[in-house]
């Protein structure tokens, strides 16, 4: 056994309704968070390897049996086996059907023309929101699993709104945060023709339009431009305030007044040891870029 093995390790970012923490996990010691309000000091050091966080289903967590190493740039902390067994029973995968819950269809508002539906068990009370980071949303109905499935694949159809979109657009366009008056603009559209559509489960209880903004809870005014994305690798310190939190996202000023962001899901899996408040920060930084457009049909050929 490795002397890691008996450190604290980051197993990434949890949002609640209080607001966004640092999970870690203990062999010994268990879970214990860690909040992230605005202002907080983070500061720290990677240790050697980053290793498989293993499955947490139903707040239970099994450890990964192999220990295996991930890649230091991979999105997801799960080894292929741990990655496999989690889609097995997950919602987010289709791959449960008889879950007794009432689940809520929602409205996802992340920049102009960037509106998603999604469905969310509805005792979560829109975190799911938070956790992915949506600056606006607004419910359109409420219902069983599979009626929830069924409007969100009828949006998907009769709209054309997608279940996703790729996460460096939503990053982009939450900096500067586009005005609240806009997204409810947008939404209001889309929900009111949503609410017309024929095809709605007649089990979904369709809600009036009550958008919700997260800019409060994200701290938006405490991002600016330029951020230098942190790239994790063995070793390497990173140091700073924490100015805001979207999602998985984590920004700070850097000791050295470097705006950086920290993607907490490339964070998880490595042991991480505490750094000086002043310590510099050693990490690479990569320079966030606008995605490409996807290539026309013609330019294919």
């Amino acid at each position: 056994m490795s002397a890691e093995s008996g450190l604290w390790q980051c197993a990434g970012l949890r949002w609640s309704t209080q607001g966004p923490a640092l999970v870690w996990r203990h062999p010994v010691h268990g879970e214990r968070l860690s909040a992230l309000p605005q202002g907080r000091t983070l500061a720290f050091t990677t240790g050697e390897q980053r290793r498989c966080v293993g499955v947490r289903r139903n707040s239970k967590h099994t450890p990964c049996p192999d220990r295996a190493e991930v890649p230091d740039s991979a999105v997801s902390a799960q080894c292929a086996e741990c990655a496999r067994l989690d889609r097995a029973h997950s919602v987010a995968a289709d791959t449960i059907a008889d879950d007794p819950r009432p689940y809520d269809v929602y409205l996802a508002w992340f920049g102009p023309g960037l509106v998603k539906v999604g469905i969310t068990a509805a005792e979560r009370e829109g975190v799911r929101l938070l956790e992915q980071a949506a600056l606006s949303y607004a419910l359109l109905g409420r219902g069983p699993l599979m009626a929830a499935r069924r409007a969100e694949a009828v949006l998907g159809t009769a709209l054309a709104v997608p279940d996703r979109f790729p996460y460096a657009a939503k990053r982009i366009a939450r900096v500067p945060a586009p005005p609240q008056e806009s997204r409810v603009a947008e939404l209001a559209e889309l929900h009111e023709r949503a609410r017309g559509l024929a095809g709605l489960p007649e089990s979904l209880a369709v809600r009036d339009f009550a958008p919700v903004h997260h800019d409060e809870a994200f701290h938006l005014d405490g991002i600016r431009p330029g951020h230098g994305l942190v790239e994790p690798e063995a070793g390497r310190t990173v140091a700073g305030r924490v100015t805001a939190v979207a999602g998985p996202d984590v920004y700070l000023d850097a000791t050295d007044a470097r705006p950086l962001l920290i993607d907490a899901r490339q964070l998880a899996g490595w042991t991480l040891t505490a750094a000086a408040p002043d310590a510099p920060t050693t990490a690479r930084t990569t320079t966030l870029r606008i995605p490409d457009p996807p290539p026309t049909p013609e330019a294919l050929f």
